[in-house]
């Protein structure tokens, strides 16, 4: 049988994120941080660990079917490959920052300056959309001390919480493009191989939801359920179940973590009392 080949970082942010998301899925991995290759017991997977910079490629030549890469990776490499997945995790932004006493955030503050990056053909293509004209310098690593040492007048670079360059005496001014981990596959992946991608993905599917989600249950009057299951964002519509206490409910319905806080105060409003949320380990719709 046919095993899916794919692609995880060997080491940095997205190593740990994506070996939980594997195990969120039901596939345990033995850690194989120090092999290249390694096979999955209990699902038809053979995982490979590569460098990050060399993702891009391998999908591209189809030596691995699939990857766990951020995109901002895919944009500066270029490649035609298709992301099939969001993943929601390793959330990063590629931005310009400037010295902190440079008190502008114009991208005109740029026209003429040296940039150090490690991103030039996403930072290139940047400058000539807006009609910027600038030199840049290509570093490897530690963009961040370049214009200490006065190599160049600011910076274009990965940015999650800012801390690097805040340490580095630097400041973000300019947003190019936001990132996150994605699911990303080789363009040609033949049948059997593309059922085994439809049972994983079904699965990411099913954990990014109930991450994103929470099991509520509240009791409610009876004179007062139809309001409040109208104010719930239901699926479909809430469970109801009598209480032993006459004249009461029990409410049960999944709700969107991020309208939780929205509607609270309405389900107080109309009779809700003793709210519990709870966390869901998966959900399949």
């Amino acid at each position: 049988m046919s095993k899916l080949k794919i692609a995880i970082q060997k080491s940095g942010r997205l190593y740990e994120d994506s070996l939980q998301l594997l195990k969120d899925c039901g596939i345990f991995v033995n850690n194989g941080k120090d092999q290249l290759k390694v096979s999955v017991e209990n699902f038809p997977m053979e995982i490979m660990y590569l460098r990050n910079s060399d993702i891009p490629q391998y999908l591209e030549d189809g030596v691995v079917d699939i990857a766990i890469v951020g995109e901002n990776l895919l944009v500066e490499k270029q490649k035609k490959i298709n992301i099939i997945q969001e993943l929601g995790f390793s959330k990063c932004r590629v931005s310009l920052a400037v010295p902190k006493e440079i008190e502008t955030n114009d991208l005109s503050y740029f026209q003429n300056k040296k940039i150090a990056t490690s991103y030039p053909n996403t930072l290139k293509k940047f400058l000539l959309e807006n009609s910027v004209s600038a030199d840049i310098h290509v570093i490897s690593g530690s963009v961040e001390i370049a214009p200490n040492i006065g190599l160049a007048d600011g910076i274009c670079d990965i940015v999650s919480s800012g801390s690097t360059l805040f340490k580095n005496g630097l400041r973000e001014t300019v947003t190019l493009l936001k990132s996150e981990a994605v699911l990303a596959k080789t363009p040609n992946l033949n049948q059997e191989k593309e059922l085994i991608l439809k049972k994983f993905l079904f699965r990411i599917q099913s954990v990014l939801k109930a991450k994103n989600s929470k099991y509520i249950l509240m009791n409610v009057p009876n004179t007062k359920i139809s309001d409040v299951s109208k104010i719930l964002p239901v699926l479909k519509s809430p469970t109801v179940i009598p209480l032993a206490e006459e004249g009461w409910s029990s409410i049960h319905s999944v709700i969107n973590e991020d309208r939780f806080w929205d509607v609270i105060d309405k389900l107080k409003e109309n009779g809700a009392q003793d709210i519990l949320i709870i966390p869901i380990d998966k959900m399949v719709i």
